[in-house]
């Protein structure tokens, strides 16, 4: 015995249909023309608007604010700028100062101590062990690391017989005593310049070796004593120590 179920009809929703309705049925309508998925919904006549032709007041006036805190940034960057001091004088370099001090020792007879007693530096004196080491190199002598290794060891050298001189009176310090053996060696520089042009084991370049060591010895010497006040019974003990470390020097720029 077959068993019947009561199926209800289908209704479809009324509105929107794509084609016309029929006479038979005019409350159901025609089925839908199926439409491709992810499809954008249609235009609204609301967004039918051109976008680029929108704006926003909010924005511009936040990007205005914007550019003006930029322009006052960089203002106040420029103006920071131009207070910064020099690059020179945060390195530690005062051409000036550095000038004055070789200047000072130009006149071994009449040495300017003021302007090595207060201020120590090392920039001057690098300046001139690189001189030293160019002058040697145009020579055809490469003694970068030779010199080097001198200078290190002649200022540890210098500042422990200093002190175990003076005892404990020593005021000075090993940064003191490499600048004032460093300025001094501007007659070694002198000498190196003046053997390009004297052939080696000339006569004429031992001479002036021997009064070049004369002259930075006397000049170290008496920074030396100016320096440690009070030292003047040591001073030919310390004019000994110089004269060997220059003495050292021009050797190894004669031979």
């Amino acid at each position: 015995m077959e068993k019947k179920f009561a199926v209800p009809p289908v209704v479809f929703p009324s509105g929107g249909g794509s084609g016309p309705t029929t006479s038979a049925s005019p409350n159901l309508l025609q089925r839908r023309v199926p439409t491709a998925p992810f499809q954008p919904p249609p235009p609204t006549p609301s967004s039918s608007a051109i976008p680029f032709l929108s704006f926003d007041i909010g924005n511009a006036g936040a990007s205005s604010s914007t550019i003006y805190s930029g322009n006052l940034h960089s203002s106040f960057s420029a103006a920071s700028f131009d207070e910064e001091e020099p690059l020179l004088d945060e390195l530690g370099i005062h051409p000036e100062q550095i000038w004055r001090k070789t200047r000072s020792i130009l006149n071994p007879f009449r040495v300017n101590t003021a302007v090595h007693l207060h201020n120590s530096d090392l920039s001057g004196p690098i300046l001139l062990y690189l001189s030293l080491c160019l002058f040697q190199l145009l020579s055809g002598k490469i003694q970068f690391g030779i010199v080097l290794g001198w200078i290190v060891v002649s200022s540890i050298f210098l500042y422990v017989v200093f002190n175990m001189i003076a005892g404990k009176n020593g005021r000075l310090n090993l940064h003191s005593c490499t600048s004032i053996i460093g300025y001094c060696m501007l007659p070694i520089v002198v000498l190196s310049a003046i053997s390009l042009f004297i052939p080696q084991g000339n006569l004429v370049l031992f001479v002036a070796a021997g009064v070049l060591v004369m002259w930075a010895t006397r000049v170290s010497t008496i920074l030396m004593v100016a320096l440690a006040d009070g030292e003047e019974e040591h001073r030919g003990l310390v004019a000994y120590a110089c004269f060997l470390i220059y003495t050292m020097f021009s050797l190894l720029v004669v031979f």
